[in-house]
């Protein structure tokens, strides 16, 4: 009898994680290796990607490195190619890579914006495209994106960032209409304040401290392993009617006044 721990199963499938050489990434490459998944972590440091890779393993998962830039849309269809020759299939995409810039826009030349856009999502629509025809001929797929609660809020001298992440918000809807008909969801994991590797120091700052214990009503900062349910319930057969939307993870921040 199937249940529905079954349905959460990744067996037979095959992932690939943009930027899943650590922080959100690793757990999510980590987490869908867990449920069965083989899984592909990309990024552009060979070192980090094969700590991920051996962490992954020595946890009994299945995992390769995929080094390349999202920013080098050329460089992205290379490797999603060869992916797709090399397991046979791609079941699963989560385009999780996001630079920051905290500036002002006035700070901004046109290059600064345009290398940004291309970085947070260009790349994604690129990736999430040729992905999709692979999915649309397999009649499965599930399309994941990484975006942010910054791109439903504001903050001063941070203007470029909630840009490209409300883009992935529209990207993730109309590739839901366009492609749900053909087997293949797509959804967005919009996370709040986590304390990964990159934001380690603002994590132990008293005042961010305080700041959390007043904005989130978790009353902490989220723990880098706590994004893993939320990307594998997306990536499942428990989400199959799941299309278009997007779950927030970040303690309640967005929803306190």
């Amino acid at each position: 009898m199937t249940t529905i721990f079954d349905r959460f199963s990744l067996r037979e499938r095959v992932a690939l994680i943009t930027g899943g050489g650590r922080g959100l990434g690793f757990e999510i490459a980590r987490a869908l290796a867990e449920a069965g998944a083989h899984v592909v972590v990309a990024g552009r440091t060979a070192g980090t990607l094969d700590g991920a890779v051996a962490a992954i393993a020595k946890g009994g998962g299945s995992a390769q490195a995929a080094i390349f830039d999202v920013a080098d849309v050329e460089a992205g269809r290379a490797a999603m190619a060869d992916i797709h020759k090399t397991c046979g299939r791609l079941d699963i995409l989560v385009n999780n890579v996001g630079a920051r810039d905290r500036r002002p826009l006035a700070a901004f030349s046109d290059d600064d914006i345009l290398h940004l856009i291309r970085t947070d999502l260009l790349s994604a629509i690129s990736l999430s495209r040729d992905a999709a025809e692979i999915m649309k001929a397999q009649g499965y797929g599930r399309l994941i994106a990484v975006t942010s609660i910054i791109g439903e809020m504001a903050l001063p001298g941070d203007a470029i960032y909630p840009v490209a992440k409300q883009g992935l918000t529209g990207l993730m809807r109309s590739m839901a209409v366009e492609y749900g008909a053909h087997g293949v969801t797509s959804n967005a994991i919009a996370p709040g304040m986590f304390a990964t590797e990159t934001n380690a120091a603002l994590a132990e700052n008293p005042d961010m401290l305080s700041f959390a214990r007043q904005r989130v009503p978790l009353q902490r900062w989220g723990r880098p392993a706590e994004i893993a349910g939320a990307a594998l319930f997306l990536a499942s057969d428990a989400a199959s009617f799941v299309n278009g939307h997007v779950l927030t993870v970040d303690g309640g921040m967005s929803v306190r006044m």
